[in-house]
């Protein structure tokens, strides 16, 4: 059978598939994953960029997340404008004020500044303590503000001569941890909460007790707190 030339409107109808797929290679682009040689910006047709990364005054490796205000919200960037100096993480509130940031010099946090338990007291007959038989009484007090799931606290503890004694601790009222007998520390890591939703940047109430569980006459028990800190998950 003789070859017949192709219905017209075949023809026109296949055109049209591949003008369309043209259309779409010319005006789609391959996912943007480098860019060298220049600075990045993100953001409206007008105003601030939202986020820019790149090279600004001869400052190299900088990058900055901004509002729509143009507000800085996040900002890490070479702290001397040279290639190999170390970059700092700067995080920000609405007002542009620093509320997070590391420290270039040492390494850890440089904000916020976060409290630290002042020496303590060396001379055991000055620390807190009891004389109380039979139930635990509370010889130390503090309150602290959560912002972390997990707490360790160690706690010297002591007895006269003659005399033995355990020290647990309290938080909002609960025992936290276990027992220690002295004359050994306790030292305890672990949730300062079953539910740290309901305790998170609220004050809680740590307790030291004590109790003299044996005596000949007299006897003492005594506790002193010497490191205290929040943790991590």
């Amino acid at each position: 059978m003789p070859q017949l030339p192709e219905d017209i409107i075949d023809r026109l109808t296949q055109m049209e598939r591949r003008i369309q797929q043209l259309s779409t290679a010319v005006n789609s682009r391959p996912a943007l994953n480098t860019v060298s040689g220049g600075a990045l910006s993100v953001g409206p047709a007008q105003g601030p960029a939202i986020f820019r990364v790149g090279n600004w005054n001869g400052t190299e490796y900088q990058m900055e997340l901004r509002r729509q205000t143009g507000h800085r919200a996040i900002s890490m960037y070479n702290g001397d404008g040279t290639s190999s100096s170390e970059q700092p993480l700067r995080i920000y509130d609405s007002a542009e004020r620093e509320i997070f940031s590391d420290d270039i010099g040492a390494g850890g946090i440089a904000r916020p500044w976060l409290n630290m338990l002042p020496p303590q007291d060396t001379a055991v007959a000055r620390w807190p303590q009891t004389t109380t038989t039979g139930n635990f009484t509370t010889i130390a007090m503090s309150y602290n503000v959560v912002w972390q799931p997990n707490m360790r606290l160690l706690v010297n503890t002591r007895a006269s001569s003659g005399a033995t004694g355990q020290v647990r601790v309290l938080v909002n009222s609960a025992v936290w941890g276990g027992v220690a007998d002295t004359p050994a520390d306790f030292d305890y890591s672990g949730p300062i909460s079953s539910d740290f939703a309901s305790v998170y940047n609220t004050l809680v109430k740590v307790e030291i007790q004590a109790v003299v569980t044996s005596t000949t006459s007299g006897g003492i028990v005594y506790a002193n707190p010497v490191l205290m800190y929040g943790r991590q998950t």
